[in-house]
């Protein structure tokens, strides 16, 4: 991995408390995508329910919902390949519906399925790509940003899934978009082929791109995103960062551990006993929204007692239980 895709790695670690230059600008250059009450019906059955949505400069948005939600729909009238029934849609300063070509160049998209030229080299192929643009990326360049310079003269049909999954943002990078649409980009992929990709996807952020991804993985949306929006029959139920999103910051918390075998239950301190659930294995549960306080009386009690507890755990709701109780009340 080059250093561009290397620095992006890095880059993760500081999000939640810095922005990129492009996301310092943003709110001076205004929203890349706006959306306000869009609707779409299919044969009487509305498929959109009145949406609204912005998406800054320079940030990796998610776009997360079941099957059925209306994520695909929303994404291709955002890229402008499908009507809207109603509301008002403005994509890098235009309406998708009327943009032409110059304001396509400007966009860049990921397909979850796609079938490059099997015949054609990996550089070719993009070579071949880069002449549809006015101003297209250095075909050796974008080879170096996604990770495939060592892979420039294999066939696109020989390529792994990892490899062709690295060879699509290639091909949605040539043509130096300013917006990049990726519709579920690790599909199918192995853990480890997932975190190369999620490199390189964290890298187009530090290149200043506008990243617009629809996944169902939540690590995905949790170690990517700077915010995510939650679509649910149509509407949006939820939106935020991955740490605030449902409210999930307010959640309460769990501490979990083991009863050591020689202490009764009957002997847990009071402030513990309120609000906790035993299992008939000894595994104690307690849910507060003041983890820091409960955990001292049970340091305190622990120690008086000389006992350990090798695998006390605390931990909120996780983004996925978050997602289902948001989906789920929403259907």
């Amino acid at each position: 991995m080059n250093v561009e895709v290397s620095a992006a790695s890095e880059s993760l670690s500081r999000k939640g408390s810095a922005q990129t230059p492009a996301q310092q600008e943003s709110s001076a250059a205004g929203p890349v995508i706006e959306v306000r009450g869009l609707r779409k019906t299919y044969d009487g059955t509305e498929a959109i329910a009145g949406i609204d949505l912005a998406v800054r400069a320079g940030e990796v948005f998610a776009f997360l919902g079941p099957n059925g939600a209306g994520k695909t729909t929303t994404v291709e009238i955002l890229e402008g390949y499908r009507r809207r029934t109603g509301g008002e849609v403005c994509v890098l300063g235009a309406d998708p519906a009327k943009a032409g070509r110059d304001w396509r160049a400007r966009i860049g998209v990921v397909l979850q399925e796609s079938e490059p030229e099997a015949e054609l080299t990996v550089q070719e192929c993009l070579s071949l790509y880069a002449g549809y643009y006015p101003r297209p990326r250095r075909v050796g360049e974008t080879l170096e940003l996604v990770g495939l310079a060592d892979r420039r003269g294999a066939r696109c049909g020989r390529l792994s899934g990892g490899q062709r999954r690295r060879l699509d943002v290639a091909l949605a990078l040539i043509g130096d978009p300013e917006l990049i649409f990726l519709d579920e980009p690790t599909t199918g992929f192995d853990p480890a082929a997932r975190q190369s990709a999620w490199q390189v996807i964290a890298g187009l952020r530090d290149l200043g791109k506008t990243v617009f991804l629809t996944t169902h993985y939540m690590e995905e949306a949790e170690y990517l995103a700077d915010r995510i929006a939650v679509l649910a029959a149509g509407r949006i139920v939820a939106e935020g960062t991955a740490a605030t999103l449902g409210g999930r910051d307010t959640e309460a918390s769990i501490i979990s551990f083991t009863l050591p075998p020689e202490v009764p239950a009957a002997d847990l301190p009071p402030a513990l006993t309120a609000s906790v659930t035993i299992t008939a294995g000894g595994q104690v549960e307690a849910t507060t929204k003041s983890p820091l306080g409960l955990l001292g009386v049970l340091a305190e009690w622990a120690a008086a007692r000389g006992v350990d507890l090798p695998d006390l755990d605390v931990h909120r709701p996780t983004l996925e239980d978050v997602y289902l109780q948001l989906t789920r009340v929403s259907r």
